[in-house]
């Protein structure tokens, strides 16, 4: 009976050196997996593989050495303890993430909450070529969102508040950008050189300094054979609505535009940016 690589491929089930032996890819959000599916996870690997799994790059796991007659059961003792296997191929892939604010001082969003909506909105979805998605909590960047063909990093949209400052000069070092001074009793911030980091609310003693949480999103990034940064084209985004409908539109410009085997990137740069700017900005403005 032939055996339908292709379709074990998209499932997760990636051809190992060995003859019929497969490593699996399992399906991870932003690198958090619960105690329940870790122990299920263990069990298979345990049962099924060498006993060891492979933590990937992208916050993957992988379960290394399935054999071809054990996929089913594999996949069924899986699915009891709430894990299910990843995508390969052209699809949207795996969505990374850091803590975000939900852990991390610096932390700017809840970036596992953007990365399982993310997911729940795309994942697995087939494509002209593979797409992936990166969330980094803030300017700190440990996520490197621009590797990503669409990246969200966590940004703050800030304001000072004269009457609740007492001019310490906190928030003007804090600033690593060179956008805060203090000059003749008044906080002055250069807008241009602002990176949205929020250092100067969390660093503020008296609260005078006042931060709401937004997105700012870069386009056509990659790593691998080929590196280039994505390209960041709107102001900080404030609000969810408006980063979902920047995302659909990203994401169907890719599937319209792009060639086979051709990453979003490229497809940017064979068509130009010009279009593309435009149906972002008009999709930012709603």
């Amino acid at each position: 009976m032939a055996v339908d690589y292709a379709t074990l491929k998209a499932g997760g089930f990636m051809r190992q050196k060995q003859k019929n032996t497969f490593s699996l890819r399992l399906r991870v959000v932003g690198g958090t997996v619960t105690v329940e599916q870790l122990q299920t996870i263990a069990a298979v690997a345990k049962k099924y593989g060498h006993d060891y799994v492979h933590l990937t790059s992208r916050q993957g796991v992988e379960i290394p050495f399935i054999q071809l007659e054990d996929i089913e059961a594999v996949k069924a003792e899986l699915a009891e303890g709430g894990v299910q296997p990843g995508v390969c191929g052209p699809r949207v892939r795996t969505v990374t993430a850091c803590q975000g604010g939900k852990c991390c001082p610096s932390g700017c969003i809840d970036a596992l909450d953007i990365a399982t909506e993310l997911d729940r909105r795309y994942f697995g979805r087939q494509l002209p070529h593979k797409f992936k998605f990166g969330v980094t909590g803030c300017q700190n960047n440990c996520l490197k969102a621009e590797e990503n063909d669409l990246g969200v990093k966590g940004g703050m949209a800030v304001s000072w508040v004269k009457e609740e400052c007492i001019l310490c000069g906190v928030c003007e070092k804090a600033c690593r950008q060179g956008a805060i001074t203090i000059e003749d009793g008044e906080i002055r911030l250069n807008a241009d050189q602002c990176n949205h980091c929020g250092r100067c609310v969390t660093a503020c003693p008296t609260g005078a300094w006042h931060g709401k949480s937004g997105f700012l999103v870069s386009f056509g990034g990659t790593f691998g054979n080929s590196i280039q940064k994505g390209t960041e084209l709107l102001p900080l985004i404030e609000d969810e609505e408006t980063l979902w409908r920047v995302a659909d539109t990203a994401i169907d410009y890719f599937a319209e535009h792009a060639n086979p085997g051709e990453r979003f990137a490229k497809t940017l740069e064979r068509l130009g940016w010009e279009d593309f700017t435009a149906k972002i900005e008009e999709a930012y403005h709603g």
